[in-house]
């Protein structure tokens, strides 16, 4: 199911890619080109931003899941409170992990179309 999201994330990230650069391509106006790749430019700045602050929240559930490490064996309950709580900790930090991993493939494709876009804008 992992991989299925991180294809999800390819392909719909790369149907933008396209259509960004088809609806680049398809503009004769240099004026109308201009406008659309800096709509676009804003609106990868927006995701950029958005996907940079999940970054931070990433690396806050990562201290917690080495807190959370520690402080179950600080704790020394019983075996099935033990085996619970790091099953917990083994989920969370597979998810983050899947997290960081689609913020990764997010900011790629934005990074392929701000290039896209300042090549529009620079060429005539």
């Amino acid at each position: 199911m992992k991989f299925l999201s991180y294809a999800y994330r390819f392909a719909s990230n790369f149907v933008f890619l396209a259509l960004v650069y088809y609806s680049l391509n398809s503009m004769d106006k240099y004026n109308q080109r201009a406008i659309v790749a800096i709509m676009v430019l804003v609106y990868c700045a927006m995701r950029a931003a958005s996907a940079l602050r999940s970054f931070y929240f990433f690396q806050r559930i990562e201290r917690l899941e080495t807190e959370a490490r520690r402080l179950q064996v600080a704790a020394g309950e019983g075996q099935t409170a033990n085996s619970q709580r790091r099953l917990i900790v083994t989920e969370v930090s597979g998810l983050r992990h899947a997290g960081e991993m689609k913020s990764y493939i997010d900011l790629l494709f934005l990074a392929l179309i701000v290039l896209l876009c300042v090549s529009k804008l620079v060429s005539d």
